[in-house]
C-alpha cells in the first residue's frame, strides 16, 4: 500500500512540474524527497553527481560556443544547403536540423534556422507543414546520437563500462547504435512528409487565406537569410575548435589505449568528456574573442543549467522511491521485461512525456531499469524511445513551428493530440528504435 501511495507523490510531482515547466520540474523533486524521506521515513537515494558534472561540462562547451558566434558559421553552412536543394526540402530539412543537433548537443539550434526552412517552403509552393513538423521532430531526435548531448553523456555515465555477451560496450561503441538508427528514423519522417498534406494550390483553406493581399504579403514577407552576413574569423575558429574537440572525444572513445592508464583501467570516458569539454571552451575564449560573461546570458546555458536542476531533482527523487522498493519492483516488473523487452522503451516513451527532457527521462528510468535486470543492451538498443515529449504539442520547439508557420499549415488540431508533430514523431522513434535493435543485434550485443 505505502508503494502506491509514494508512486502517486512522485507522479503528482513529475505532472505538476512538467506543468509549471523550465527548473520547477527539477524542483518539484525537492517536495516528493520531503515527503518521501520525513512522512514515509525512506532513506535517499543518490543524487546522479557524475551526470550532473558531465551536463555542465559539455553545456559550458556548447554555451561559449554560441556566444562566439561559431553556432552562426553552422547555420550559415545549413542555410546554403537547404536554398541549393529548395524541391526536396521536406527531406534535407529535417536532416539538416538533426545534424546540427548532434554537433551542437542540443535541439535548440533549430529556432534560428526555422524561419528559413519556412522561406525555403513557401518561396517554392511547398506545403511548410512538411519541413517545418519534420524538423523540430529531426532536432530533437537528433540529440540521442549527439556524443555531446546532455542525454547521451548522462547514458554514458548511468552505463560506465557495461560488457554485453562478453563484449565491451565503450563510448563509440552506443553512437555506433544511435547515429544510423536516428539517421534512418529521419529519413523515414522526410519520406512520410513529402506526401502529407494537401499542395497549397489545392487546399482550400489556404487559398481562401491568402485571397486578401494582406494575408498573402503576410503568408510570403520578405526572404529570411543568413548567407548575407560576413562572419569574422573568430566565429570559424570556435566552430573548428569544437568540432576538433569532439573527434578528439570520439577517438579517445574508440581507442581506449589512447587513454591515460589508472590503477590498470584506462580513464573514464565520463571524466574525458568532461575534462575536453572545458578543454574546448578554454580554447575558444583564448583563441576568439569571446566575453565570458556572454557565455551565461545565451539560450544554450539557460537551457542546459535548467537540465542539470531537472535530472538533479527528478532523479535524486526516483533513485529514493524506487530504490526502497527495489525489491518488489524486480519481482513484479523484472519478468515482464524480460519477457516483453519492448515494454522498457514504452515505458521510458512515456515517462518522457512526462518530464519532457530526454536526460530527466533516463536518469530516472535507466538505474531502475538495471537494478531489476534489464539487459543494457536493451536499454541502448530504445534509446531513441527516450524522446516522447511530441506526443502533446507542448514543447516549445513544436510551439515555435506553429509560430514561424505563418501559412497556418503546421497547427494543433480541435483534439489537441491531432496536430502536425505527431506523426513524424511517432514514424521517426518508432523507426529508429527498430534499427535500434538491429544494430545491437549486428555488432554481437543482443
Amino acid at each position: 500500500m505505502d508503494f502506491f501511495i509514494q508512486l502517486i507523490v512522485v507522479l503528482i510531482c513529475l505532472f505538476y512540474g512538467a506543468r509549471k515547466g523550465g527548473i520547477a520540474l527539477g524542483l518539484l523533486g525537492g517536495v516528493g524527497l520531503i515527503i518521501l524521506v520525513f512522512v514515509f521515513h525512506l532513506a535517499p537515494g543518490k543524487p546522479p553527481v557524475d551526470v550532473m558534472l558531465v551536463i555542465i561540462a559539455v553545456v559550458a562547451a556548447s554555451a561559449t560556443l554560441q556566444a562566439s558566434g561559431g553556432l552562426d558559421v553552422m547555420l550559415q553552412i545549413a542555410e546554403r544547403l537547404l536554398r541549393r536543394n529548395p524541391k526536396y526540402v521536406s527531406i534535407v530539412a529535417p536532416f539538416v536540423t538533426c545534424l546540427l543537433t548532434i554537433l551542437c548537443g542540443t535541439g535548440h539550434v533549430v529556432y534560428t534556422i526555422l524561419p528559413i526552412i519556412y522561406d525555403v517552403a513557401i518561396k517554392n509552393n511547398i506545403r511548410p507543414e512538411r519541413p517545418m513538423a519534420a524538423s523540430t521532430i529531426g532536432s530533437q531526435m537528433g540529440i540521442i546520437a549527439s556524443p555531446v548531448s546532455v542525454a547521451v553523456v548522462s547514458l554514458v555515465a548511468m552505463l560506465g563500462d557495461v560488457t554485453l555477451n562478453g563484449k565491451h560496450l565503450g563510448f563509440v561503441d552506443l553512437l555506433a547504435i544511435t547515429i544510423p538508427s536516428t539517421l534512418i528514423g529521419i529519413l523515414c519522417i522526410g519520406i512520410f512528409s513529402w506526401f502529407r498534406g494537401k499542395d497549397l494550390d489545392k487546399d482550400p483553406d489556404f487559398q481562401e487565406f491568402i485571397s486578401k493581399p494582406e494575408n498573402k504579403e503576410y503568408v510570403y514577407g520578405d526572404t529570411v537569410t543568413l548567407l548575407n552576413k560576413k562572419l569574422p574569423r573568430s566565429n570559424w575558429i570556435a566552430m573548428w575548435i569544437f568540432l576538433a574537440s569532439i573527434v578528439v572525444v570520439a577517438l579517445l572513445g574508440a581507442f581506449p589505449e589512447l587513454r591515460p592508464m589508472l590503477d590498470g583501467k584506462a580513464l573514464s570516458m565520463v571524466l574525458v568528456i568532461q575534462i575536453f569539454m572545458l578543454f574546448a571552451g578554454a580554447l575558444i575564449i583564448i583563441f576568439t574573442k569571446t566575453k565570458p560573461a556572454d557565455i551565461s546570458k545565451n539560450e544554450v546555458f539557460r537551457s542546459g543549467m535548467i537540465a542539470i536542476v531537472a535530472v538533479y531533482g527528478i532523479a535524486w527523487m526516483a533513485e529514493t522511491m524506487f530504490g526502497a522498493h527495489l525489491g518488489e519492483i524486480k519481482s513484479v516488473l523484472g519478468t515482464l521485461v524480460t519477457e516483453y523487452p519492448w515494454a522498457y522503451a514504452i515505458v521510458l516513451l512515456l515517462v518522457s512525456k512526462f518530464v519532457n527532457s530526454q536526460a530527466a527521462a533516463l536518469a530516472a528510468i535507466v538505474p531502475v531499469a538495471l537494478a531489476i535486470g534489464v539487459d543494457p543492451a536493451y536499454i541502448v538498443a530504445s534509446a531513441p524511445a527516450c524522446y516522447g515529449y511530441y506526443i502533446l504539442p507542448t514543447y516549445p520547439s513544436d510551439l515555435a513551428a506553429i509560430q514561424f508557420d505563418r501559412s497556418g499549415t503546421t497547427k494543433i488540431g480541435r483534439f489537441v493530440v491531432n496536430h502536425s508533430f505527431i506523426f513524424p514523431g511517432l514514424i521517426g522513434v518508432s523507426v529508429s528504435c527498430v534499427f535500434g535493435w538491429v544494430f545491437s543485434a549486428m555488432y554481437g550485443f543482443l
